[in-house]
């Protein structure tokens, strides 16, 4: 038995009661697993105080038809606390030791390999215990665990919502709730979905995320409001580890208290370390308070710090680069609006730095309109020559192929990088051109795939003082207008949506920059490129 004090939580109805034996045997069937990774591999899966607490309300509070008096537990907390493995053995245990039969658990999430992340664990937990070994049935192709006593099984189920109807759910498992982009499948799992069984359980784990208009944020203002008492809903259980309005994000004090595993699953020098990069980084920042310190971030933030652009911009002289190789980034936007060619030249030699050489164009009859409309100074620019303008009201895309057959006249043009959507005339004459004159042209990807190391990339430059771009007006615009986005594996990538001004020049530089590095081999690499796209 464990020595854990057990606290009754306020959320039992006058009607409900704790029963101990139930949850102990929640907890003693938990801690008969073990870990699966890391420096825990093998060891004995010991309940943190905080995980039992959540195991033996929701195992334990029975209502007064002995049924669990808890349908749906809302689980928040930062990033490696342990979530995921408690999410595990719940899994485990609604398939083998629930007394269900015919039992249905799910695991769901943005994507098919988020929505893995559980199921592994588990399964793992599985094959190092020999009982359940023995009782069980591994499908790793379809990612199934089987319990044929009972009829019983534990899947993972794809981000598509076409074929999850008609499902008799006993169990849910529902990862990081916040990357989920539509309601639409966390409806289509939890409504309805456990209506034939007596006490089905929706186990929702995630951390906070920043779009205040998603599923995950209604869930999470609904378990604030049941935890503050201003709301009442005696099926659902909130357990929500995050900072409060007030808080100083900068006290070490916050971090434990909104950290239940710190110095367990974490330790307190990698808080530490996080919070130093986040003081340097706006980015980073973000990134510390959303995942460290689970914060609803209210706001997006600019991604760079121009402190530490501005020390990059290091004047030179284009003549120089003449006959060095460079690699292109080619943003085409749209024919009316800014169009971005970026030349980015490896470091070669004695210069250990990464250049980039810009141009800009618009249409000339839309300067003035877009001087006067956006407030941003194209007329000034055009005048002084750091934008350039094609005739008419639409960009001359045979006027920029005319262009780069001058570049290429002067400078070593390898490849051109553009995105490779809505370009295909434009294509096919770079095509053209660059059998003749001896460079590539290379569809680039906007989504996190093909941006996410490179954009990573350039932070790095940035910060490491490793680059030079001359102080180009409208390239210092771009680069301050830029904000990021993030996804559930923590990659970052510019968001052209959620910056609110122009970023082509930023982005046709990350995608000249990514063909740069990867010929040069200095490219980090995402989790996309280390296990590619997943397609289900």
């Amino acid at each position: 038995m464990s020595s854990y004090i057990y606290t009754p939580t306020k959320l039992m109805l006058p009607t409900s009661r704790y029963d101990a034996r139930r949850a102990d045997f929640a907890v003693n069937f938990i801690q008969m697993l073990r870990h699966t990774t890391g420096e825990w591999y093998g060891k004995p899966f010991r309940l943190m105080p905080w995980q039992e607490q959540i195991v033996r309300d929701i195992f334990g509070i029975v209502g007064g038809d002995g049924y669990r008096q808890f349908r749906t537990a809302y689980v928040e907390v930062g990033k490696k606390n342990g979530k995921s493995e408690l999410a595990a053995a719940i899994a485990l245990y609604l398939l083998f030791a629930d007394g269900e039969a015919g039992a249905e658990v799910y695991s769901c999430a943005a994507d098919i390999n988020q929505a893995s992340i559980v199921f592994n664990t588990a399964k793992a937990m599985v094959e190092q215990c020999g009982d359940l070994a023995r009782l069980s049935k591994l499908v790793p192709s379809t990612k199934r665990i089987i319990f044929p006593h009972t009829n019983s099984f534990y899947r993972v189920l794809s981000s598509e919502t076409k074929s999850k109807q008609g499902f008799n759910v006993s169990g849910l498992i529902f990862d990081e709730l916040f990357a989920q982009q539509t309601r639409e499948l966390f409806d289509t799992m939890t409504k309805y979905t456990g209506d034939a069984r007596r006490q089905p359980l929706y186990f929702l784990i995630t951390t906070a995320g920043r779009d205040r208009t998603s599923i995950c944020y209604e869930i999470h203002q609904k378990a604030k409001a049941v935890l503050d008492g201003s709301k009442v809903d005696s099926s659902f259980y909130p357990a929500v580890f995050g900072i409060e309005e007030g808080d100083d994000w900068n006290d070490e004090s916050v971090w434990r208290r909104v950290n239940p595993s710190i110095d367990v699953t974490i330790p307190f020098e990698t808080v530490q370390a996080a919070y130093e990069q986040a003081k340097q980084n706006p980015a980073e920042e973000m990134h510390f308070r959303q995942f460290r310190l689970n914060e609803w971030c209210n706001a997006d933030v600019r991604w760079i710090p121009m402190e530490k652009w501005d020390a990059c911009g290091e004047d030179f002289d284009p003549d120089d680069f003449k006959g060095r190789d460079c690699y292109a980034g080619l943003d085409l936007s749209s024919t009316g609006d800014l169009t971005a060619l970026m030349l980015v030249f490896p470091p070669n030699g004695d210069d250990d730095k990464y250049t980039v050489l810009p141009f800009f164009w618009l249409p000339e009859n839309a300067v003035d309109l877009r001087t006067r409309r956006d407030h941003v100074p194209y007329a000034v620019w055009r005048k002084t020559g750091v934008i350039n303008t094609t005739e008419g009201d639409v960009v001359d895309y045979d006027y920029i192929v005319s262009f780069i057959e001058e570049l290429v006249a002067d400078f070593r043009i390898r490849e051109i990088a553009y995105d490779r959507w809505g370009a295909e005339k434009i294509r096919r004459d770079l095509e053209e051109l660059g059998a003749e004159r001896g460079f590539t042209v290379f569809p680039f990807g906007q989504g996190f795939a093909s941006m996410a190391a490179p954009t990573r990339d350039l932070m790095q430059l940035v910060q490491e003082g490793k680059l030079r771009h001359g102080k180009h007006p409208v390239l210092d615009w771009n680069m301050g207008n830029v904000v990021a986005e993030t996804d559930a594996h923590l990659n970052v990538k510019m968001s052209k949506k959620k910056s609110t001004e122009k970023i082509d020049g930023a982005v046709a530089f990350v995608m000249g920059l990514a063909r740069a590095m990867m010929q040069s081999g200095s490219t980090t690499v995402s989790v996309y490129d280390e296990r590619g796209l997943l397609f289900v």
